[in-house]
């Protein structure tokens, strides 16, 4: 069986989506689908390359007793498109620039994490907010979600 593979994407890939990445990771392997369904995170943009998570992303999964592996910021490319199944960005302006990064998305896997939720609102950054503990609320119900439909269609093979 061939694996899923997801794409988290936001600006800079030090706050939501390595958050993302490790809550996402945690789901999985809590559930047992670990052997079928591989995660990453990227950027972007270029200004945080090389970074690791930021610190308010560290303390709030340590928090939440979420493990994270090493983690250092890198771009999205052209071709992230043909590798992941799906490609998740945490806000308008991320979608916007994965499209374009992309060069568009003719099979339907770009889209925004709150959605597998049913929701249309955005994943607030962190950076700017300075509220680790609802971008880490609202990322946790779009992958509790996004986990559920692909557990369900796992299920179906």
């Amino acid at each position: 069986m061939q694996k899923v593979k997801i794409l988290f994407i936001c600006h800079g890939n030090i706050c939501r989506s390595p958050m993302a990445e490790f809550v996402m990771k945690d789901l999985i392997r809590k559930s047992g689908y670990d052997k079928e369904i591989q995660v990453a995170s990227k950027a972007t943009s270029t200004e945080e390359l090389g970074n690791s998570p930021h610190y308010g992303t560290r303390n709030k999964l340590r928090e939440m007793n979420i493990p994270m592996e090493r983690h250092v910021a890198v771009q999205m490319s052209r071709s992230d498109y043909d590798k992941y199944d799906y490609i998740i960005g945490m806000d308008y302006w991320n979608y916007k620039n994965i499209l374009r990064i992309v060069g568009g998305d003719p099979e339907g896997k770009v889209s925004l994490l709150p959605e597998f939720a049913g929701s249309s609102k955005e994943i607030a950054d962190p950076w700017y907010t300075g509220d680790f503990d609802q971008t880490y609320e609202d990322i946790l119900e779009g992958c509790e979600a996004l986990l559920h439909r692909l557990i369900c269609n796992l299920q179906k093979i």
